[in-house]
């Protein structure tokens, strides 16, 4: 039962950030709103390589980020994070659909060098909290950013303020 609700929300949230990434445009992906934070292309991929952990969350007792290698591409242009994306949330969907729901309450852990960086947890919190809250985080920070920089971005749980005055002013 568990299995099914983490792959009812994995469809429907893959859904959304799959919007939202292909709703930036080529010439935001530079963008940064302050100099210390990633640009639009940076954390675009990153939410890209989120699924690309699923692997080593649920086929795997130690995440060794010491180790840990991800090509991440060539992301100047919006369209091969798109890409990019499909191919680690199509794999991510296999990975989650294979796993085995009774391991779902063994202790994880994300360690480099031999010690933990997070604190040990079930795998379970583990794709709740890092997997699918990690991510909801980063797709938050790029919709402020897409804003920042003046583009338009889509409605994830709802029309957006954009999209409600239209609908509004259609009804007068």
């Amino acid at each position: 039962m568990i299995k099914q609700a983490l792959l009812g929300e994995f469809e429907h949230e893959a859904e959304n950030t799959r919007k939202l990434l292909k709703a930036i445009p080529d010439s935001a992906l530079d963008y940064k709103p302050q100099p210390h934070l990633w640009s639009v292309g940076h954390l675009a991929s990153h939410i890209a390589e989120v699924y690309n952990w699923y692997d080593a969350t649920f086929n795997q007792d130690v995440f060794d980020m010491g180790t840990y290698k991800y090509d991440k591409g060539d992301i100047s242009k919006a369209a091969n994070i798109v890409a990019k994306f499909e191919e680690n949330v199509a794999a991510a969907k296999k990975v989650l659909e294979n796993a085995d729901e009774s391991a779902f309450m063994n202790v994880w852990h994300m360690q480099m060098g031999g010690h933990d960086i997070m604190p040990p947890m079930p795998k379970v919190v583990v794709a709740r909290g890092f997997l699918f809250n990690h991510l909801y985080h980063h797709r938050g920070e790029l919709v402020a950013h897409l804003r920042a920089s003046g583009n338009t971005v889509p409605g994830l749980y709802g029309p957006t303020y954009e999209e409600s005055q239209a609908m509004m002013a259609q009804m007068k």
